[in-house]
């Protein structure tokens, strides 16, 4: 149930009256908790009215995320007195806008590495990680009670919404020695579900492409001793990496780490690999025959994955800070970028790499470096083949080579008019009109 409110089944009267008794009596304050730490300065929904990333917008079970408007850079706003804390938009926020607080995932992976480095440092071998929240707390409970308890070789560690597990949580344990790692959730799958499912899909796929047998999995159940078959039959592949590093900085700088690391653990493993659709990683292709440098890509981008260099005209790009939300290629007027989910692990993916310069245009007046060369003759060629009437004088037409400054100047010395047009004809008179046949007067 919802936190600070009261709960009755549809259609039973007696409960419902039950319910308003109850609130009539109760007294004090309620402190709602704020399960998610937002930044709606690393949000990439929306630049200048073009959409980019939705994926809490499209899982939120509740509605408390919406779109907030404010000028060019549009963010989504998150509703604190709604959230029901199920976490799902911080599982699958690509920029770490969105982040679970309660607690923070640092803090829960420093609790994992402790738990899994002890593990290893006792003797023990393969270990399961089990993820699960207070119901699963309670089965554990009843299966230790009533039962043979769980597996030596499973370690259990509550969490306060398994839902909001995101891809550092997912793969980090495999590269401290986790054999499995394993979500609980109940048999009538909660709302927010979606979004850790979807990061499941990605973890399988991302180690799937290193080439391990190891995967997180979901077990659905509701029955302690159903728990405990389902954790002896689950397969116990040997530890794919024994490292200990630090779980430091966002949850997206640790989940890079961790792939670093069991990428070098694994044999001959590939350094590109395939991502399934909406993978928060990728590439963005610029066809740089079409690109003309407008760099209008590099304004909306929310992550600086595409760049600008101040000192001459050319675009960047690093692909390890791209989230693929599609705001680059949604901006660009040349339609010239198209995006592939893929994970890059080399050394070139964290290193940016130019994607297309050009000369710049020097001002002939004061030697200004302002465009590029090739977009100042695109213009003059379109103008001269156009016949555009204030550019029939050659001199007129060299003026474009001025920068912006020495343009304004010279425009104005040379008296040229901007809203004048060609002459306007004369007007016809009656000699005129008989010449070219019409009626005589009467």
């Amino acid at each position: 149930m919802r936190q600070g409110y009261l709960r009755a089944a549809p259609g039973d009267a007696v409960a419902l009256e039950r319910i308003t008794r109850e609130a009539g009596e109760l007294v004090g304050q309620f402190d709602k908790p704020r399960f998610i730490r937002f930044d709606a300065g690393l949000c990439a929904h929306s630049r200048n009215k073009r959409t980019g990333c939705t994926r809490c917008l499209d899982l939120c079970p509740t509605g408390a995320i919406t779109p907030s408007a404010k000028g060019h850079w549009d963010s989504v706003a998150i509703s604190a007195e709604i959230c029901a804390g199920c976490g799902a938009c911080a599982a699958i926020c690509p920029t770490g806008a969105a982040q679970y607080d309660l607690p923070p995932t640092d803090a829960v992976l420093r609790r994992v590495r402790a738990l899994l480095l002890a593990y290893r440092a006792a003797g023990g071998r393969a270990p399961t990680l089990l993820l699960h929240e207070a119901a699963g707390e309670a089965m554990i409970d009843a299966l230790s009670r009533h039962g043979p308890g769980l597996p030596a070789h499973v370690l259990p560690l509550r969490l306060h919404a398994v839902t909001a597990a995101d891809l550092a949580l997912l793969v980090a344990p495999f590269a401290w020695g986790a054999s499995d790692v394993q979500l609980l959730l109940p048999a009538r799958r909660p709302h927010g579900a979606e979004g850790v499912l979807r990061n499941v899909d990605y973890a399988e796929a991302a180690l799937a492409g290193l080439g391990l047998p190891h995967a997180p999995g979901v077990m659905e159940t509701d029955d302690p001793f159903t728990l405990a078959e389902m954790l002896a039959a689950a397969p116990r592949p040997a530890p794919a990496a024994r490292a200990e590093f630090l779980p430091l900085g966002a949850p997206r700088e640790i989940l890079r780490t961790a792939l670093s690391a069991l990428r070098a653990a694994a044999e001959a493993a590939p350094a590109v690999i395939p991502m399934p659709e909406a993978a928060p990683f990728g590439a963005a292709h610029v066809a740089v025959e079409g690109c003309t440098l407008c760099l209008a890509c590099t304004m909306v981008c929310p992550t600086g994955a595409f760049a600008a260099n101040p000192e001459r005209p050319e675009l960047s790009f690093l692909e390890d800070a791209c989230v693929q939300c599609g705001l680059c290629a949604n901006t660009c007027p040349e339609k010239v970028i198209s995006l592939e989910p893929r994970l890059d692990l080399r050394p070139e993916a964290t290193q940016r790499q130019v994607v297309k310069q050009e000369a710049p245009a020097i001002c002939p007046s004061c030697a200004k470096a302002f465009g590029t060369r090739a977009s100042i003759d695109r213009v003059k060629e379109r103008l001269r083949a156009g016949g555009h009437w204030m550019f029939t004088d050659p001199a007129r037409l060299a003026m474009l080579d001025l920068c912006e400054d020495c343009r304004v100047s010279a425009a104005t010395n040379s008296q040229i008019d901007p809203y004048a047009s060609t002459a306007r004809p004369r007007p016809m008179t009656t000699e005129d009109y008989l010449r070219e046949g019409g009626p005589e007067e009467g």
